[in-house]
């Protein structure tokens, strides 16, 4: 059998498992945070190896294999090591994004500025999740053409077939669950592939002399190891370019949100740090030394790159792949590393995607779309990311270029309004805007002028002109969005208590509180004990009411009659969302979202597990006033018996 007929053989089966996935979790989303955050229920495990694998691309692998080639340890500052330190500073940053009341993070600016930061925020963001999704369609296009040279047209068959199918039937449940199995194969590819190479590096060829492994490795010039070679001043520059956009990427928040507890969050992002530093920085690197011993044609000194090494050096592993592994080999090589693009596309396209499904369509344009609906929106939502990632793919020809220029776009426009917000309370909604507006056109400006003057095979326009302004000019455009955010929010007037309360206590103790009484003996709160579900997953407790209106609901007149008679439900983040703001911590807050269909109404919180009794007399109090808002447009909700669930 030939090695193409072996790759869709496996790759079939392969697909089928993914799929099986979305099947297996498709009937267990009852509420957005189970189909967006995976019911808050993943474990430190489960966060470890999809943070890992969400980070690493078949286009990354190939380009870090490329640049430890040319340029050793030196070349770690432009990927591996950003990789690596971004999720250890995630980590640190846990016990404060974990409990914002948020999916994603245009949502939470709008919590935390207004609606006027929401949909820019949210286009931005689609923007940089295509970009990074082109680096993996990009990646799995050259294995593809390398392997069995077929067109690049197949990738993204192949990326946006498997994503759009297991994704949109299981949620983010299965992104996190394939990651696992995704990264499984990637390690078991990148381990094997190590040992295959040193194997052949030590058993020689006609081109290479035999060598024994110590003599491998000991023979590497020691200018290769140095990670500093290419000046501090360049690694300094490269870490502020670099690391902030990281950091701020929506995908490792949203399984932050999505773990359940701070411990599982912090120890995931811990865990996710170091299987890439096994895989990128242990594997990669002795795969790199490996190929230098049997391609010496290729550069293997900092002094001695030219500007098309790049082009010798990435595909190097493939070309190695294919001259020296059995048909079955090779199709395994080929799975592992479309593998490896999906684990990363999945977590871009769902990102991307729901920044255009629910913080634009179900924000701006149908607020009460039911979560049928938005199953629908968000499929088509994923196949526009991986759409505009293939369109993309084809006039971007450096897979780590397209990385670095999605990150810089990321690091100028939305860093400084997204961890100004959650640390500066004066910081304000017209700095956030003028934060994110001047950084995003400064550096999508510098980008594109860069780009557009850089002759062929020569060094980049604006790194010839100064140092500061290398890496597309991102430090310049970091610059301008934060002199921008901190000018204009120390001129204007500051943030409202409603908007500040979830993000610092003080402030939430500025809330009025709403004086609860719930009579126990109450028929409706013993059918709502009976009726509702309660879960206790890590530090919080989930708690669901999925309950159904006599007739459709006509979503805006409900929710203006519910905010009219009972001015704590809040809108804070638009009417698809409607919070019992009764307290500071809002994911404790009572919640509705539409349903199914049109007549259902989810009820959800997720309060702290020591007051999960207190949250089932909330849910009493919700119930009755939802009900009598109802009754004021002329439909009726009941609780239904023990008998009639």
């Amino acid at each position: 059998m030939e090695s193409y007929q072996i790759f869709l053989l496996l790759m079939a089966v392969y697909l089928l498992v993914l799929i099986g996935i979305g099947f297996y979790f498709t009937k267990r989303q009852k509420s957005v945070t189970d189909f967006w955050l995976a019911g808050r229920k993943i474990n430190s495990i489960g966060i470890g190896f999809s943070a890992a694998s969400s980070w690493m691309t078949a286009g990354g692998i190939l380009a870090v294999i490329g640049f430890y080639m040319l340029l050793g340890m030196g070349s770690i500052w432009g990927f591996v090591a950003p990789n690596i330190l971004a999720l250890l500073l995630i980590a640190l940053l846990v016990g404060k994004i974990k409990h914002l009341p948020a999916i994603t993070q245009p949502e939470l600016l709008e919590q935390r500025y207004s609606s006027t930061l929401r949909g820019p925020v949210a286009i931005i963001i689609a923007i940089v999740m295509v970009l990074f999704a082109v680096a993996d369609i990009k990646g799995l296009s050259l294995v593809l053409e390398v392997f069995f040279g077929l067109p690049p047209i197949y990738a993204a068959a192949i990326v946006a077939l498997a994503i759009s199918v297991y994704v949109t039937l299981g949620g983010f449940s299965a992104v996190i669950w394939t990651d696992m199995i995704q990264f499984i194969m990637l390690a078991t590819f990148s381990i094997a592939i190590a040992l295959v190479v040193v194997n052949a590096a030590t058993t020689g060829s006609a081109d290479v002399p035999a060598i024994s492994t110590s003599e491998l490795f000991g023979n590497v010039p020691s200018d290769w190891w140095n990670p500093f070679i290419i000046g501090l001043p360049a690694v300094m520059i490269f870490i502020f370019a670099i690391i902030p956009g990281w950091v701020t990427e929506q995908d490792p928040w949203q399984r932050i949100w999505a773990a359940k507890d701070e411990k599982s969050a912090r120890n995931g992002m811990i865990m996710g740090s170091f299987l890439i530093f096994l895989i990128f920085g242990v594997a990669c690197t002795v795969i790199a030394i490996g190929l230098n011993h049997l391609y010496p044609s290729i550069p293997a000194s900092f002094a001695d790159i030219g500007m098309g090494a790049m082009a010798q050096a990435e595909p190097a592993l493939l070309v190695f792949i294919v001259e020296n592994l059995s048909p079955l080999a090779l199709g395994l090589c080929a799975v592992g590393l479309a593998a490896a693009a999906m684990s990363s596309a999945d977590t871009f396209a769902t990102s991307g995607g729901s920044c255009l499904s629910r913080d634009i369509y179900q924000r701006y344009i149908k607020p009460d779309a039911t979560m049928k609906q938005m199953m629908a929106v968000n499929r088509v939502a994923l196949l526009i990311i991986v759409a505009m990632a293939t369109v993309l793919s084809f006039y971007i020809q450096s897979i780590i270029d397209v990385i670095h220029i999605a990150t810089f776009i990321a690091s100028a426009s939305y860093f400084f309004p997204l961890m100004g917000g959650l640390f500066w309370k004066r910081a304000t909604k017209e700095g956030a805007l003028a934060g994110l507006i001047v950084g995003a056109v400064a550096q999508i400006g510098l980008t594109v002028v860069d780009l557009v003057k850089t002759p062929p095979m020569s060094p980049a326009y604006l790194d010839t002109i100064h140092p500061l302004l290398s890496n597309h000019g991102v430090i310049v455009g970091m610059l301008l969005s934060g002199v921008a955010f901190f000018v204009v929010s120390l001129a204007t007037k500051p943030s409202s208590a409603v908007n500040l309360a979830p993000f610092f206590a003080d402030e939430a103790a500025k809330l009025e509180k709403e004086v609860m009484v719930v009579d126990e003996s109450d028929p409706d709160y013993k059918k709502l004990v009976e009726t509702i579900e309660k879960e206790i997953t890590g530090d919080r407790a989930s708690v669901k009411l999925n309950l159904e209106a006599s007739a459709t609901i006509n979503w805006d007149k409900f929710v203006n009659e519910l905010k009219s008679i009972h001015p704590s439900w809040v809108t804070p983040s638009g009417r698809d969302s409607v919070y019992r703001l009764t307290k500071a911590d809002m994911l404790a807050c009572v919640s509705l979202t539409r349903g199914e269909n049109e007549k259902e109404i989810w009820f959800s919180s997720e309060p702290m597990a020591a007051d999960l009794d207190l949250s089932t007399k909330e849910f009493l109090v919700a119930f009755k006033q939802v009900a009598e808002a109802l009754s004021n447009i002329g439909l009726l909700m009941t609780l239904p018996s023990a008998d009639n669930r």
